[in-house]
């Protein structure tokens, strides 16, 4: 196989090579280290890979019928723990943490096949939409490097989106699967809340808001690895009863004639949205009207501010909470030299949460939930922009020495009742490139984002569809049309699919 026949592929083809005995595994893993080693220098995605330990497995891998049995894969540097491999969350703190066992996530792509070749970049505690970790440094984008590919799971949608893999690990707690898929071009799916697996020792991520899936070039491969992914465990929080006609089986079938469907390009937080990103929209939603479904504009009924400001009270007091325990590991206080700018500022700011208002952010998520749930009876899909622009330049969300003083000093000086709005002010330059995402997390259903437009920059930007909790085949299904339709985009004009 030639490397650019490797990088045309997605992770289901490669998986029919392999069982057909086309290709052998250690000749996917060759192609796929070939591949890092000429992108990662430039878009530093990779923070650590374990070549020679793969290479070694991939020689004697037996071929067995796992549905990508000798596919390479990466998976994220948070919550995607491999058996004594490095998992640091982009932390320096825990720079030297080494995995003592394979989660139950990586353990379930460790029996569909998959061969683990490290790592990709992610900023500190997953908490941002950009991935410049002061670790690593900055992950650029594939489509041009002058740009982020978002994040959290950046240092994956590069990986994929640069053809090392077909397919990454990724996670979604704010949107990072979506925001990155918008950025890069990619398939980025946030599964039902409790759909795939969590542990051991965890039941929930974030309170439910965050969710372990993937990032991948295709329809096909995404509603693959929620077959091999989906669920029901004992000891989660929250379980979600399993699809059992298969996505895969059920993609292709035809949704009903006349669908009813909302949109809206309007932020929910009131930030600006580009004429791009409202193109994107408005192109989809045309070609609906022209398929026979009824298409409104119509937002959401949700308080999008009030909303935000509940999840970073649930950013704020989880922070704390990961900080009190790493201070119990390291048997010292911490300060703000161990730690970046976001996660110090939240740990402050969640001294001051107390469990009335931790309770009464987590109610307002239900609140949201029921009404998303009402909406939906009324709408199958609902369609916003993934981002309200295409992707910011590196450096352009990070702040400044300076900045970050300001920051500090507010906080330092803010009374407790003050802390969450300097919270809302750091993240607001950040939230007004993503303002679209967060609200399927705390809602818990499933939200997709498709790649359908590109801008005369050479820049993707995703739409993003959401449906009612349960129904990731329904929007597995609209997708699998829209991949057939002029409207796809995906790699198209990316320079390493050239």
């Amino acid at each position: 196989m030639q490397l650019n026949e490797y990088k045309k592929c997605d992770a289901t083809e490669l998986a029919k090579l392999v069982q057909r005995k086309e290709v052998q595994p250690s000749e996917l893993v060759d192609l796929a280290f070939r591949q890092l080693h000429h992108v990662n220098p430039e878009l530093n995605m990779i923070t650590h890979y374990r070549e020679e330990a793969v290479k070694k497995e991939a020689s004697h891998f037996p071929i067995r019928d796992a549905a990508f049995s000798g596919v390479p894969i990466l998976m994220k540097n948070v919550s995607q723990s491999i058996e004594g491999e490095k998992l640091t969350s982009g932390s320096q703190l825990l720079q030297e943490q080494v995995a003592k066992h394979d989660n139950y996530f990586v353990k379930k792509f460790r029996d569909a096949g998959f061969l683990f070749m490290g790592h990709t970049n992610t900023p500190e505690f997953a908490l941002k939409n950009i991935t410049e970790p002061k670790l690593y440094g900055p992950t650029r984008n594939p489509w041009n490097p002058a740009y982020s590919p978002g994040g959290s799971s950046g240092g994956a949608a590069a990986a994929v989106a640069s053809g090392v893999v077909p397919m990454a690990g990724a996670s979604d707690g704010g949107g990072s699967i979506r925001i990155p898929a918008s950025f890069t071009g990619l398939v980025g799916l946030k599964p039902t809340r409790g759909r795939t697996p969590v542990g051991p020792g965890v039941g929930r991520q974030w309170q439910g808001a965050s969710i372990n899936f993937v990032l991948s070039k295709t329809v096909r491969d995404s509603a693959a690895m929620l077959d091999q992914l989906q669920v029901v465990e004992a000891h989660a929080a929250f379980q979600t009863p399993l699809f059992e006609k298969g996505y895969t089986a059920t993609m292709s079938e035809t949704l009903p004639k006349q669908l009813r469907i909302a949109f809206s390009t309007v932020s929910p937080v009131g930030t600006p949205v580009s004429e791009d990103a409202k193109k994107a929209v408005l192109q989809l939603v045309h070609y609906l009207e022209k398929e026979g479904h009824i298409v409104e504009e119509q937002a959401a009924p949700i308080d999008g501010v009030q909303l935000m400001k509940d999840y970073y009270i649930m950013n704020s007091g989880e922070m704390n909470a990961t900080v009190q325990s790493l201070e119990a590991a390291f048997g010292k206080e911490l300060t703000k030299k161990d730690m970046e700018l976001e996660s110090w500022l939240l740990h402050q700011a969640g001294q001051s949460v107390s469990a009335a208002d931790y309770s009464n952010s987590l109610a307002s998520w239900d609140l949201a939930a029921e009404k998303m749930a009402n909406f939906h009876q009324s709408y199958d899909f609902y369609i916003t922009p993934a981002s309200a622009s295409a992707a910011p330049k590196i450096g352009e969300l990070t702040y400044s020495e300076q900045s970050e003083m300001k920051f500090l000093d507010r906080m330092t000086a803010a009374k407790p009742n003050e802390k969450q709005a300097i919270i809302y002010d750091m993240f607001l330059p950040s939230l007004t490139y993503t303002p679209f995402t967060q609200l399927a997390n705390l809602t818990g259903q499933p939200a997709i984002s498709l790649p359908l437009y590109v801008t005369e920059q050479g820049l993707p930007i995703g739409v993003q569809i959401m449906a009612n909790k349960g129904e990731e085949h329904r929007l597995l299904q609209l997708s699998y049309q829209m991949e057939q339709t002029a409207l796809w985009q995906g790699m198209h004009g990316n320079p390493y699919f050239s």
